[in-house]
């Protein structure tokens, strides 16, 4: 459904208005979806449409409560607080900004998360001046993902109008950790799962920087982290100051044709309070922080962490997940968890990380032993592969000198073909431990785990040996794929390897 211009408050009341009756939405990137959600989620609390109690929320799960007055309470707010283009009140926009556009609006692609780069990205800017129309409807969309995920860095604008810091930009308040979505088979039920027991009443909503009654920051001074008064306030924050110019497009349809970006909202959250859906995991500075996104880790290895606050929680989304009353309605997963993450260089945003993992009620105990001994069983094949590489580089270049080891054995690392292949299996592990659960219901974990271990071992032992061809057809080159192959096979037969390997089950 689409999210247009100057009807994007027509669009917004039928979304919500037929939520359980659309499986769910579609955008650009995982981003802007989560970024889409989480308005619908900041109008369903502005409206009071939200559960009072944790045992509230499970009612309203388990009856699909209807999300209709939230669509209601919308169409009854006026057209001009929802207007995309309004010269005084843009929806999700700082019309305070007008006086620098002339001098500091680009080209759409700086809207766009994806394309804008850091925001300065190339020397000439010439990316940001083309001339790229947007739809108004993904303009929109653009707007509310920069609201969520924009990282830091510095604005393309100067600050003579403003104030200096208009263009010191902070990271949104989803960039830097993972996001989890909990997903039912509907948009509604989607929404109903993510909403909760609200954090103050239920206005104020964000719908321009001018507008409902929220003391903002000015530019002259550096932001002073505030409070969201509301989950309505938290939920539609304005992470950035945006303005769009809307022209007429070829078809007479309303387009984007400029646009300018300035430094936003900066929030000081509290992480029960603020992150209901946080998967707090140690770091190596011993503290505990939210799950984030890392270039160099798969998000499914750490699965676990996500199932283990399921199991645990005391409180927030995990805790109300688990206490969903045990059910199943035939095969598969009740629901999901999806979890979304934007990868980033510094201010450059890289790629967005996701993966989705199923949960049924009363199998959260079960899902982490899965996931945990999963990503153990992993872990060990790709450590055993990395050794395999070493054998084979000192046997095949004796006399390197030890600043080329590393190069020469990456060679032989079949690790860069392993990780992406085990992710499969790890998806197709989860899915089969919850439809064991309807045959064997006290453990439902051992056999898809031994299957599962099978099955990287095999790929394994085959991606070493199309990495160990690159040697040399003489006898050194023999002897070393001989002797990297026997100790991969040594690795696996090793009282060290995950049980499963060796065709046993290990419990926690």
């Amino acid at each position: 459904m689409s999210l247009d211009g100057d009807t994007a408050h027509h669009s917004l009341c039928a979304l919500l208005a037929e939520a359980d009756r659309l499986s769910t939405i579609h955008c650009a990137t995982p981003g802007e979806t989560v970024a889409v959600v989480e308005y619908l989620l900041a109008i369903c609390f502005a409206s009071g449409t939200c559960p009072s109690s944790d045992e509230e929320w499970r009612t309203w799960v388990i009856e699909e409560r209807d999300l209709g007055h939230a669509s209601d309470w919308l169409a009854d707010q006026p057209d001009d607080a929802w207007d995309l283009f309004h010269p005084e009140v843009p929806l999700g926009q700082n019309a305070l900004l007008a006086p620098c556009f002339h001098e500091s609006g680009t080209g759409t692609a700086q809207l766009v998360i994806e394309h804008a780069g850091d925001y300065n990205q190339h020397f000439d800017h010439h990316h940001l001046e083309r001339d790229e129309p947007l739809p108004a409807a993904e303009a929109f969309r653009a707007m509310l993902t920069q609201h969520v995920y924009a990282p830091y860095g510095r604005a393309r604008m100067s600050g003579r109008e403003l104030g200096p810091t208009v263009t010191n930009l902070a990271a949104g308040r989803l960039t830097g950790r993972i996001r989890v979505v909990a997903l039912g088979r509907t948009l509604g039920e989607t929404l109903r799962l993510n909403l909760y027991p609200p954090e103050g009443p239920g206005k104020p909503l964000n719908t321009s920087w001018t507008s409902g009654g929220v003391e903002r920051r000015n530019f002259t001074e550096k932001a002073r982290p505030r409070t969201p008064r509301s989950s309505a306030d938290l939920h539609s924050a304005l992470g950035r100051s945006v303005l769009l110019r809307p022209s007429r497009g070829p078809d007479g349809g309303i387009v984007v044709d400029r646009v300018l970006i300035g430094a936003g909202e900066v929030l000081d959250l509290d992480v029960e309070r603020h992150l209901q859906d946080a998967v707090l995991i140690r770091a190596l500075n011993g503290l505990e922080k939210p799950l984030w996104p890392s270039p160099t880790r798969a998000l499914w290895r750490d699965a676990h962490a996500l199932y283990g606050s399921v199991k645990d929680a005391e409180t927030g989304l995990y805790a109300r997940l688990r206490s969903l009353p045990y059910e199943r309605k035939g095969p598969g997963a009740l629901y999901q968890m999806w979890a979304v993450g934007l990868l980033t260089n510094k201010a450059l945003p890289v790629a967005w990380t996701q993966g989705v993992y199923p949960y049924a009620p009363g199998m959260a105990g079960h899902l982490f032993r899965a996931s945990r001994r999963g990503s153990d069983i992993a872990e060990y094949v790709a450590s055993s592969l990395k050794r395999a590489a070493v054998v084979a580089s000192e046997i095949a270049y004796p006399a390197a000198r030890a600043a080329d080891d590393s190069r020469q054995s990456a060679r032989f690392d079949a690790r860069w073909k392993f990780w992406p292949f085990a992710a499969q299996p790890f998806y197709e592990l989860l899915d089969e431990v919850i439809e064991e659960g309807l045959v064997d219901g006290d453990d439902p974990v051992s056999r898809p785990l031994v299957d599962y271990a099978r099955v990287l071992v095999t790929a394994a032992r085959t991606q070493l040996s199309h990495c160990l061809d690159s040697l040399p057809p003489n006898h050194r080159g023999h002897r070393a794929r001989a002797r990297a192959q026997q100790r991969f096979e040594d690795d696996m037969d090793s009282v060290k390897a995950p049980a499963e390997i060796r065709g046993g089950t290990a419990h926690d």
